[in-house]
């Protein structure tokens, strides 16, 4: 596989380096050698986060986790990633069954069930989305569900890698 590995806010080592390619490094049967793995590493507010996309035919594989070390960051993004791995391959094969077997029924898991674990409920403001970008700012979110005042249509602002913000807006 062939890694690229960045840093923000952190010196990436030879030991995180290793640690990388130790802990993905065992998914590498699943994978081409020619698989190109992206690792970013970053430091903020003292919490150490990794994030590692895995673009693959058709689809990307990503895991992004944060801990107080970076090293037990990369386990937990090692379980993550082994997690969508074999869920990826397991949609591989449902299709591959669904083209030979006409009558394919699915296969309930109780191990990919979907689990909502906090739920949130507050009012929503009417406001400009330039307000709403500030809001979710001074929380410190990644984003933010606000009733737009122009359209009086629920939107979201959220924050972008590149540091710009994005609105996701209701078709008509």
């Amino acid at each position: 596989m062939l890694y690229t590995i960045n840093g923000k806010n952190i010196e990436v080592g030879n030991r995180l380096k290793n640690a990388i390619y130790e802990k993905v490094g065992k998914l590498e049967r699943y994978f081409t050698p020619d698989t190109e793995v992206h690792v970013t590493m970053s430091v903020e507010r003292e919490v150490n986060k990794i994030e590692i996309t895995i673009p693959v035919k058709g689809s990307i594989i990503r895991a992004e986790e944060q801990a107080e070390d970076m090293m037990a960051a990369i386990d937990l993004v090692q379980d993550v990633l082994e997690r969508q791995v074999k869920k990826y391959r397991s949609k591989l094969s449902d299709v591959r069954a669904e083209r030979t077997e006409p009558d394919f029924t699915d296969e309930y898991d109780d191990d990919e069930t979907i689990h909502i674990e906090r739920m949130k409920k507050f009012a929503i403001k009417p406001m400009d989305p330039e307000e709403a970008c500030i809001q979710m700012d001074m929380l410190g979110h990644s984003f933010y569900v606000f009733r737009n005042s122009e359209t009086e249509e629920v939107n979201v602002v959220y924050r972008r890698k590149n540091g710009t913000y994005g609105l996701i807006e209701p078709e008509a």
